[in-house]
């Protein structure tokens, strides 16, 4: 099993962290990471399909617990607690692939605020305020 990127190794222990649940829905699991990382903004965004297989597996591999992926109407991830592992096939991988296109994910770039080296997002600050005791300096 290859390595795993930021946004899977805070997949994975998020999906740790709900494991005693037995039907986690993808909003539920996007949410937990939002959380666990503390990031802001991006309320809408899902988890990748390639992502959650990679860390599905990795779990099943290594003893974590064993889910199995389904897709509702909706095109929305159910993540079920199950006795094997599987991942979404056919019909329904492409769907839910061709739904992301127009969908908002979680990625890597995300986690960058944290302490991954890149830049955390600065508001101005360099605007000149009016003080109405120096209303002098502005005629």
């Amino acid at each position: 099993m290859t390595e795993l990127s930021p946004i899977q190794k805070e997949i994975v222990s998020a999906l740790e962290q709900l494991q005693e649940k037995s039907l986690i829905t993808e909003a539920i699991l996007a949410k937990k990471v939002r959380e666990n990382t503390k990031i802001q903004g991006k309320n809408k965004a899902g988890i990748s399909l390639k992502d959650l297989d990679i860390c599905i597996e990795y779990l099943a591999e290594n003893n974590g617990p064993v889910y199995a992926l389904h897709l509702n109407s909706a095109n929305d991830i159910l993540i079920k607690k199950e006795e094997a592992w599987k991942l979404l096939e056919g019909d329904a991988k492409k769907r839910r692939q061709s739904s992301e296109k127009s969908m908002s994910v979680l990625t890597n770039g995300d986690l960058r605020s944290k302490a991954s080296g890149g830049k955390e997002i600065q508001k101005r600050s360099d605007r000149k305020k009016m003080n109405v005791r120096n209303y002098e300096e502005y005629e």
